[in-house]
């Protein structure tokens, strides 16, 4: 036979485990001329030669040996995180087909028999080898497609996120009341929805992913407010009637100008949808009285249920120049009355149980400063 390493073959570590001193030479003097071989006279150091460096590409394991056998030794390696993929190929003088089934129901790649035929050996060991390093590619190719696509998900989560701070900006630029207001309101969302996590009315709506988009989205709910004219946007006062009715157009402004851009792109967004639905919904009421649709109950997205109570908290508690604004007792009060009017009865009940949470986010995020900006929220 040919001592030279041949052109197909590639360098691995091959473990021989036999305690037969006369196998182990045998083995050895076969596999070298190709391959690197650690050897082990024993079940026992087996498992340890395993677990010192280089660690083995292929392990030729005897099945009869004292103390640990062979099966014993491939149970504990199948156990084992770190070895538990190691190709094991049986060599054994058990030569019954029960053995080999027994064999190669434990997790064995291969059985072979004694005697050794070399050319069976090396023909066995080089295509169980060749089919490893076929495993171990495809595995590495798919660890770097989920680091590519998880990179991607990054890059498109940061654009998205941009892209609402970049949207959540110009609304607080157009009013500049809307700053610390947007803060508290995103994270009073954000725990009244985690409150209703397993309620069996939201089960199937809420997850602690879709709570962080909707929290996110919540920043766009007044984005229509950019459509307001300055005289009403800006008004130093009340507004009157007809003023009013123009500064509720930002509802439909908000859900309109999203649901716009949700038509001109070729896939779903969920972060755009849920802002759409937020825009436009913010100002319905459980009891159909809201605008701008006169949804009602069920028909009103739990998004927009989520973000009108954390709102109407926020205008209720927050100092305007044309009010006051009311205590977190009184502003609990008037939430607490509304329950089932204004607001769907399990998110005030759910608001009532974190209120405590709602007091400390508004004290975090206060107002730096009185705002001049006309009321209509």
């Amino acid at each position: 036979m040919d001592k030279q390493r041949t052109p197909d073959c590639f360098d691995a570590t091959l473990l021989v485990v036999d305690d037969g001193p006369e196998n182990l030479t045998v083995m050895g003097d076969l596999l070298r001329p190709f391959y690197r071989v650690r050897v082990a006279n024993s079940g026992q150091r087996a498992l340890a030669v395993v677990a010192t460096p280089p660690t083995p590409d292929l392990i030729l394991l005897d099945i009869m040996m004292p103390g640990m056998d062979g099966y014993t030794v491939l149970a504990q390696l199948r156990d084992h995180p770190s070895f538990h993929d190691i190709p094991v190929i049986f060599v054994t003088a058990l030569d019954t087909p029960e053995d080999e089934e027994r064999g190669l129901a434990l997790g064995a790649v291969d059985y072979i028999t004694k005697p050794l035929r070399p050319a069976v050996v090396l023909a066995r060991v080089r295509a169980h080898l060749e089919l490893k390093r076929a495993r171990d590619g495809l595995r590495d190719q798919a660890d770097y497609l989920e680091a590519q696509v998880a990179r991607c998900l990054s890059e498109n989560q940061a654009i998205q996120e941009a892209g609402i701070q970049a949207l959540a900006r110009l609304v607080e630029i157009r009013d500049q009341e809307t700053g610390a207001h947007l803060r508290r309101t995103q994270e009073y969302v954000r725990v009244l929805a985690r409150r209703l996590l397993g309620h069996p009315r939201f089960a199937g709506i809420l997850d602690e992913r879709v709570i962080e988009v909707m929290a996110k989205s919540a920043l766009l709910h007044d984005i229509g407010k950019v459509g307001i004219p300055d005289h009403i946007l800006f008004k130093p006062g009340r507004l009157t009637p007809e003023e009013q009715a123009v500064m509720r157009t930002h509802s439909n402004l908000g859900g309109d100008a999203i649901a716009e851009v949700l038509g001109r792109v070729e896939r779903s967004l969920e972060f755009l949808g849920l802002a759409q639905e937020i825009a436009r919904h913010h100002h319905e009421q459980w009891d159909g009285g809201g605008y701008p649709d006169g949804l009602a109950g069920e028909a009103i997205p739990v998004s927009a249920r989520l973000i009108a109570l954390a709102d109407v908290f926020d205008a209720l508690t927050s100092e305007r120049v044309y009010k006051a604004g009311l205590s977190f007792a009184e502003a609990r009060a008037v939430i607490a009355r509304e329950r089932g009017r204004h607001f769907d009865p399990d998110i005030v009940d759910a608001f009532l149980e974190v209120f405590d949470e709602f007091q400390r986010i508004a004290q975090r995020h206060a107002d730096p400063e009185l705002c001049g900006q006309s009321g209509e929220g």
